[in-house]
């Protein structure tokens, strides 16, 4: 796997593009609102509360991209460079077969359609760029908006799978032979 040059993606409507020191403060809103962030549990020690922190955050992002840990995406519009949402690749499989996606979206763009052209986009990316087998999808099991977005993507749910570390997770799959 190589990101570099970065992978930007372009589809009808979005621009997915590198998240940059610039997006720090919608980085931090889109990692404090407790809104957007109802239904995720991060440790203490992963939270977003100052700019400091959301560049501290940008930082790892684009270490874990040269490291090729992850890939993580602002979304925009074309027409104006301000993201509203991010959409990630992350949590690799030992042998680079299986990720997992991650995304959030400011709520006034939500139901819009644009989390799930992201969505595709990253999927496509994710099959056909890096040939991955399986994308998963860690989800709260109350975020009704995740599950049918994800099972609209053709993601189905794994009921026998529970996430060790967070028993309020359900767990989604997406094989490449299955789309």
């Amino acid at each position: 796997m190589n990101f570099n040059p970065f992978p930007e993606i372009k589809s009808e409507r979005l621009l997915l593009r590198e998240i940059e020191e610039s997006d720090a403060a919608v980085i931090l809103y889109l990692r404090s609102d407790e809104t957007i962030n109802q239904f995720i549990e991060r440790p203490e020690n992963r939270k977003t509360k100052t700019i400091e922190q959301a560049l501290q955050f940008i930082a790892g992002i684009n270490e874990n991209l040269h490291n090729t840990k992850s890939v993580s995406w602002g979304i925009s519009y074309k027409n104006d460079p301000q993201i509203i949402g991010t959409i990630c690749l992350w949590n690799f499989s030992e042998n680079n077969t299986i990720a997992e996606v991650g995304y959030n979206l400011i709520p006034d763009f939500q139901n819009k359609g644009i989390m799930s052209e992201a969505l595709k986009c990253v999927i496509d990316f994710g099959f056909n760029e890096l040939n991955l087998d399986k994308i998963e999808a860690f989800t709260h099991n109350k975020n009704e908006h995740s599950k049918k977005l994800l099972e609209k993507s053709g993601f189905h749910f794994m009921e026998h799978r529970k996430e060790e570390d967070n028993a309020a997770n359900s767990i989604y799959e997406l094989s490449n032979n299955n789309r």
